[in-house]
C-alpha cells in the first residue's frame, strides 16, 4: 500500500464529501448551510490541490485542473458569504444563499470529476 495515495486519496474524497454537505438543502435557506463547513471544505480543498502538484501525467494536470476550479469556485463562495454578512445592509439573505450555494455546486462538480477521475486511475493502475 502506498501511503501517499492514501492520503491523496483521503484529501480528495474528503473535499467533495464537506463540499457535498455545505451544499446540500434548500438553496435559498441560510441556516441550512453551515459556514464553518464553507470554510473546513475551502482548508480541505487547498490542501488537495497542494497535494496534485509534481504529479506530472496527463491526469495528474487534470486532477491539478479540477482542484483549481473548485479552490476557484469556493474561494469566490466565501468572497460573497463575506460581503453578504459584513458589507451588505441586507445581510445574509436567501438570494444571496442562493449565489453562495451554486458557487459550491460548481466546486462539487469538479470535486466530483476529480473522484472520478481517482477511481479510473486506481482501476487501472497495474502492478507491474
Amino acid at each position: 500500500m502506498n501511503l501517499e495515495k492514501v492520503v491523496f486519496g483521503f484529501f480528495v474524497v474528503l473535499a467533495a464529501t464537506l463540499n457535498f454537505g455545505f451544499f446540500i438543502g434548500d438553496i435559498d435557506e441560510p441556516s441550512l448551510h453551515n459556514k464553518y463547513e464553507l470554510f473546513a471544505a475551502v482548508v480541505v480543498n487547498l490542501i488537495a490541490t497542494v497535494l496534485k502538484f509534481g504529479d506530472r501525467t496527463q491526469i495528474g494536470a487534470v486532477h491539478l485542473a479540477t482542484s483549481l476550479v473548485a479552490d476557484l469556485q469556493l474561494i469566490a463562495a466565501t468572497l460573497a458569504f463575506g460581503y453578504a454578512v459584513y458589507v451588505s445592509t441586507e445581510g445574509l439573505t436567501g438570494a444571496a444563499t442562493a449565489s453562495i450555494v451554486s458557487l459550491s455546486g460548481g466546486a462539487l462538480l469538479a470535486n466530483v470529476v476529480s473522484v472520478v477521475l481517482l477511481v479510473v486511475e486506481t482501476v487501472s493502475y497495474h502492478r507491474g
